[in-house]
């Protein structure tokens, strides 16, 4: 496996976008049935509905957001810090956090008013037969209480979604956040 820490000395292991090289062409089945399952991902999120959402994912999940610095010079490329996560999540803690949003977070009390937007899908097989490479763009608007201002942030999602039983679940999550110092008060929310 390549390491694709942001301490790399050579550009060739600074991942940007799609690794694989199959690409899986817009238009086809499994673009649209990926792309339909991103849009009913963020729809679940939105509404709440962890359940639903719980139901796209694989237990051997990993679900993570690595820090972003910024940089200049000859290191400009290798922004992202993969040893230092905003979070680490696996399958067991993502239901440990949804049980809790669904009753009652503090964080989280009263819920944040969110949505998401998807953009920019890309889709690649991956190496391993029945599992995709998926890379999306993610904006998402939260307002919180009655605060007039939203919250916002943009992200870059490195996917892996597994063919199971012929539906599409998550089995692994990178969040590339744009911001190096963020702007949302917390992250309760699943992005």
């Amino acid at each position: 496996m390549v390491n694709y820490a942001t301490a790399a000395i050579d550009k060739t292991s600074v991942m940007r976008g799609l690794v694989s090289t199959k690409r899986v062409p817009l238009g086809s089945d499994v673009y649209n049935r990926l792309l339909e399952a991103l849009y009913e991902e963020a729809a679940a999120l939105d509404e709440r509905r962890f359940d639903d959402w719980v139901a796209y994912l694989e237990e051997d999940l990993s679900y993570t957001a690595p820090l972003r610095l910024t940089r200049n010079g000859p290191n400009k490329d290798r922004d992202v810090v993969r040893t230092m996560k905003h979070f680490d999540e696996n399958y067991g803690s993502i239901l440990m956090r949804t049980g809790r949003l669904a009753k009652s977070a503090w964080a989280e009390d009263p819920p944040s008013r969110t949505r998401r937007f998807v953009t920019n899908v890309r889709v690649a097989e991956s190496e391993t037969v029945g599992e995709y490479e998926v890379v999306s763009y993610l904006y998402v608007e939260r307002s919180r209480m009655d605060n007039p201002e939203n919250e916002t942030i943009s992200a870059e999602r490195r996917d892996i979604w597994r063919l199971v039983d012929g539906a599409y679940k998550l089995a692994r999550r990178e969040i590339i956040v744009d911001q190096s110092t963020l702007g949302m008060s917390n992250f309760a929310i699943f992005l």
